[in-house]
This record gives structure tokens, sequence and C-alpha cells, in this order.
């Protein structure tokens, strides 16, 4: 079942239901998009309805942002839950490990995709790391590179819309690549570059708050997802 806010269609499922239905897709004949919802992705989809259509397209859209979850509530079915992407990056890494299916990680700045790689390798000591670029890296060229690799997953770190329309460019020239998933800041926070919030802040959906005390360089970002998100939802309520 999916609800759909502001023309985006989000898979109504748990996070262990986003983690089957994810490892399933491992062993799918076609190539498969993995998003991760948040307001601001929804902001940036109703003012781009090319981007709006991938993220329909995708084989799994999931809520992130607590921010959609709460939106939810005023509509006639509610988001089961959040499905936090930098927790599912860890978690689906662990399905990853034990059916040997390998992995690559792309984004992020200099040197956080390699230490995202190192941390996860220090969790999973088994997992199969195909390798990691950096978002730095000319992404015409990197195609080449990743198909190389041969990965099974492929984890694209590069910030919406960009990560998605990345994906929907170039996955095909990839073809060992059963699933990609953008994941946003994700690495960010496995590599330990960025603290995460405090558990109690994280459960009250008080990350935004979290991000803008300690990267306040973010208002703008923050003040679209917690402000202009929630009047665009209402808005578009109203008019129904």
């Amino acid at each position: 079942m999916k609800i759909e806010i502001l023309g985006v269609k989000i898979d109504n499922i748990t996070f262990q239901d986003a983690i089957e239905k994810a490892r399933a897709l491992l062993g799918d004949d076609k190539q498969n998009l993995m998003v991760t919802c948040n307001p601001e992705i929804l902001l940036h989809a109703d003012k781009d309805n090319f981007f709006r259509d991938i993220l329909n397209s995708a084989s799994i859209c999931v809520a992130d942002g607590f921010g959609l979850i709460l939106a939810s509530k005023f509509l006639k079915d509610s988001l089961m839950e959040r499905v936090v992407g930098v927790d599912f990056v860890g978690d689906f890494c662990k399905i990853c490990e034990k059916e040997s299916k390998s992995v690559y990680f792309l984004g992020g700045r200099d040197g956080i995709a390699q230490k995202t790689a190192d941390r996860l390798k220090k969790r999973f000591p088994d997992l199969k790391i195909s390798g990691w670029l950096d978002g730095g890296i000319n992404l015409k060229d990197c195609c080449k590179l990743i198909k190389s690799a041969s990965p099974d997953v492929l984890f694209v770190a590069l910030g919406a819309p960009r990560q998605e329309k990345w994906i929907y460019d170039n996955l095909r020239e990839i073809p060992s690549v059963k699933l990609a998933i953008g994941v946003g800041g994700a690495f960010d926070f496995i590599s330990g570059n960025v603290k995460r919030a405090p558990k109690f802040m994280r459960r009250l959906g008080l990350e935004w708050l979290w991000r803008l005390i300690i990267q306040p360089w973010r208002i703008r970002r923050i003040f679209n997802a917690v402000i202009v998100f929630p009047i665009l939802f209402f808005a578009s309520i109203i008019k129904k």
C-alpha cells in the first residue's frame, strides 16, 4: 500500500518490511531504485515534475523524515513508521554480508566514502566492498570505474535530487547493480564526520533541531522542511 503526499507515492511499510523488500530485489532480473524521502525531497518534487516521476518510478520509496509521518496522520491512512536512511544502510549491509552481496559507496566529501566503507567493514568483517568514490569526482567518468567493480548494491550519497537523477540516468550503464539507493547524508553519520542526534531527540523527531545546533548554516534547508513543507502540505489538503 502506498500513501501519496504532495504527489509522491510512499510505501506504507515498517523498517523491517523495507529491509525484506530490498533483500528480495537482490535476486531480481531488473535493476531497481530505492528512495528515502523526507520533506525537503518532496519540496523538490513539487517544483520538478521529472524528479517526481523518478520518485514514483522507484521500486521502494520510504519515509525517512519525521515530518512525513506527522503529515500522514492528517490523511485517511497513516504511515507506519520511519525508515531512517542511515540505519537502513547499516542493517542492509548486514544482509549483504550474510548473502555474499557486494556493495559500493559513491558520494560525500573527500575521504567520506572510504571512511564509511571502513566503518562498515569493521562492523561486518565479511562484507564484500567493491569500492568507493567521493562525490567530487567527475560523475560522467565514474560509471566505468563502478562497472569494473561489479557491485550488487550501490549506495549513492550525492544529496537530493542529484543522487536520484544520477541513478536514473546512469544505472543502466552498471548492469551488475540490482539495487541503487539514494542515501543523502548517511555517509556523514556512518563515517563519524557528523555526530548523530541523541536518541531521545530522534524519537521525538527533533533531529532538525540538532542539525541546526551543530550545523547552523543549514538553516534555510531546515526552514523549508519545518515551515514551508507543512504549509504546502496543508494547502494541498484544502485544495482536495
